[in-house]
This record gives structure tokens, C-alpha cells and sequence, in this order.
């Protein structure tokens, strides 16, 4: 194998693995441990994080809810015999006035913030400025893709979880409203699940 493709295979290697410990320290807890509702033996628990240590485990640096996002940690967990399909699954944030705000997808969040322009430094003749850097876009972190909720089916026994963006702040007596849930045979659609929002 020629050195430049040993070296490249390195590389992925070491950020395989970088990214994997950063998995390994991010860890939810049961859905039950969570403010949670339960409906025909499925379980949905959900956590806003805004501040503190369960923020920097989750995305590290970033505090997604400085720059007007509200990330919330759905955990669900099935406790029937029947797979659960995920794939029409609608996560609302409803504010005490009944609004709702839709969930922004996960790959959208780093649009929502675009990095700072580049300053032009000046004092040459013209035409002779030059571009400082710029300042990267604080919203684009693995983190925020990389943690959210992407399970499509969930198999009896099974748990799965991941976080939901909303562009909102966080109210007291707010409700996360889920809906779209499904048997994955036969395709009937569960009971609506209604969390309060409560900081932790």
C-alpha cells in the first residue's frame, strides 16, 4: 500500500475512533427517568438541555440554546411484542398558548446561523486589503447531526433516542406533542403522546 494511502487510512482511523469516544461519554438514561408518558405499552420520555454538564456530555462546546435553538432528548422505548415504524413520527413543541413549533430538521440547524464575514483589513493603497478569516459557523458541530434522533423502526424490547431542534425558548408548562407512531405490521397509528418540558 503506497505511504500516502497508509497515511490517509490512519487518519480515518484516528477520527473513527475520536468520534467514538465522544459517543462513549453521551449515554440516556431510560425514557421512564425522563418526564415521560406511556401509551399501549410504549414509553416516551423527553429532556430539554439549556444549560449545565448534561450540555457540554451532549455537544462539548457548543450550547445550541445560546444561539436560539432548543434541543430536546427524546428517548423511546418500546415495551410491546409489535415493532413500532418511525418514519412518519411529528415532534411538536407546544408553548403553555397552545402554539406549535414544528421540530427543525437536524441537517438545517448549521443554516440557521451562517459564519461571520471576513474583516477586511485596510490601510495600503487601493486595492491592496487584505481578507482576515472569518469566524466558523458555531452551529455547524457534528454534534448536532451526529446526536440526532434518526431511528426509522423500533423492535419490541428495543430503545431508541436522539434529540429534536426547535427555534424557541423554553416556557414554563410547555409540552413536547409526538404523534405519527405506527405498528410496523397492519400500520395502525398509536395514541398521540403528550411530555411536559420540564429543565432537569
Amino acid at each position: 500500500m503506497p505511504f500516502v494511502f497508509k497515511r490517509l487510512a490512519l487518519l480515518v482511523s484516528i477520527a473513527a475512533a475520536l468520534a467514538a469516544d465522544k459517543d462513549a461519554e453521551f449515554k440516556p438514561a431510560p425514557a421512564a427517568s425522563y418526564p415521560h408518558q406511556t401509551n399501549e405499552k410504549i414509553t416516551i420520555g423527553a429532556d430539554p438541555y439549556m444549560a449545565g454538564d448534561k450540555v457540554k456530555t451532549a455537544f462539548g462546546k457548543l450550547d445550541p440554546y445560546d444561539y436560539g435553538i432548543l434541543p430536546v432528548l427524546v428517548v423511546i422505548q418500546n415495551d410491546g411484542d409489535k415493532s413500532i415504524r418511525l418514519t412518519r413520527m411529528k415532534v411538536e413543541y407546544v408553548s403553555p398558548g397552545s402554539g406549535h413549533v414544528a421540530a427543525t430538521p437536524a441537517s438545517e440547524v448549521r443554516y440557521l446561523r451562517g459564519p461571520s464575514r471576513p474583516n477586511v483589513i485596510t490601510g495600503g493603497p487601493p486595492g491592496t486589503g487584505k481578507i482576515g478569516r472569518g469566524k466558523k459557523n458555531p452551529l455547524d458541530e457534528w454534534e448536532i447531526q451526529g446526536r440526532a434522533f434518526s431511528a426509522e423502526m423500533l423492535p419490541p424490547g428495543n430503545t431508541a433516542s436522539g434529540f429534536f431542534y426547535f427555534q424557541t425558548g423554553l416556557q414554563s408548562g410547555a409540552t413536547l406533542y409526538v404523534s405519527g407512531l405506527a405498528e410496523a405490521a397492519g400500520g395502525r397509528e398509536l395514541f398521540y403522546f403528550e411530555v411536559p418540558l420540564k429543565p432537569r
